[in-house]
């Protein structure tokens, strides 16, 4: 009986070696260090989502020095993540054949920070002095400019140091909800106004999941699979166990600590980021045409993308919007 238990147990080993060898290597890279927002695609990978559907998946974490955008390009990684749908829309305008086949933030986590009492809603952000990194300068701030009148004489350079913020209540500054405002209570010592810009009516998704048109036709079972996977973590991360994908997030990223990350999973939870509007009747990861058509009309009007694009060429909707995962919400 011993010797059969250990045939047994020798046989579904070699099952899973032969398993583990017929896996499809994939690449997805990531757009900075490795964090919480990243966290549903650290759990795919850690609790064998991706492998139960055949997929051997690689995280390559983004940073400074990173550009995995352009390591997609050469071929040299599967997916990437994408910012919001400027990204797109500029590739399609350059001829470059990438897709956006997932959305998993519904929200963009770009917020604007304020001192309390000093300007407590949206529009006392007008009185303000605004520290607005060019990159936003070039895009949500021209929607701002265009929707709520704010100016370009009050938007200053930010270098991404909160030191000016935090020296002068006059002065707003740009972040990422998850980031600057935890960074501004642990150093400065108060809780600052926040204000998400998708909700003032910025409705560009973020964190998509991008890839080349070639791989999207000569190999959809692939990205079916990730794209499923995908989503199915995100619902694991955030409404029930993401131990282990923190355990990968860290080992990743040693910089980051249990403390950052619950932070980030208590706000993105908070606002929505990823389960709210459409994805709460359609799941995680859902695009819609119209929300697309939406934030592109916004952008053409704020002069920031040209009114000829061909907008629709820069994702398709044939992998989300099934309702995968939400029974582990449940």
């Amino acid at each position: 009986m011993k010797a059969g238990f250990i045939t047994a147990v020798a046989a579904s080993l070699i099952a899973v070696s032969a398993q583990a060898q017929d896996l499809v290597e994939v690449s997805y890279g990531t757009n900075w260090l490795a964090q919480a927002e990243h966290g549903g695609f650290y759990q795919a990978v850690a609790d064998g989502t991706y492998a139960e559907c055949g997929l051997d998946v690689t995280i390559v974490p983004g940073g400074p020095q990173v550009n995995n955008r352009a390591l997609m390009l050469a071929g040299r990684i599967d997916f990437n993540m994408g910012g919001d749908l400027l990204q797109a829309f500029s590739a399609v305008e350059q001829g470059i054949p990438v897709v956006n086949v997932a959305a998993i933030f519904q929200k963009h986590p770009q917020v604007i920070l304020a001192h309390p009492g000093v300007a407590d809603s949206w529009e006392d952000l007008k009185k303000l002095k605004l520290l607005i990194g060019d990159n936003g300068y070039q895009s949500y701030y021209q929607w701002m400019i265009k929707a709520y009148g704010f100016t370009e004489s009050q938007r200053v350079p930010y270098t991404f140091n909160p030191a000016p913020f935090l020296a002068d209540k006059e002065t707003g500054m740009q972040g990422y909800l998850s980031s600057e405002p935890y960074v501004v209570e642990k150093e400065g010592g108060f809780t600052p106004n926040v204000f998400l810009i998708a909700d003032q009516g910025y409705s560009s998704y973020a964190t998509t999941i991008e890839t080349m048109r070639d791989t999207l036709e000569s190999r959809p079972e692939v990205v079916k699979c990730f794209v499923e996977g995908s989503i199915k973590g995100w619902y694991t991360y955030l409404y029930a166990d993401g131990s282990a994908a923190n355990a990968l997030i860290m080992q990743d990223n040693p910089e980051m600590t249990q403390d950052k990350i619950d932070y980030a999973l208590e706000k993105m939870k908070e606002n929505g980021i990823a389960d709210s509007g459409d994805a709460l009747e359609k799941g995680i990861g859902v695009m819609t045409e119209e929300k697309v058509k939406d934030f592109y009309d916004k952008m053409v009007e704020a002069g920031v993308v040209s009114a000829d694009l061909d907008w629709q060429a820069s994702f398709v909707t044939d992998f989300v919007g099934q309702g995968v995962g939400m029974d582990i919400k449940q």
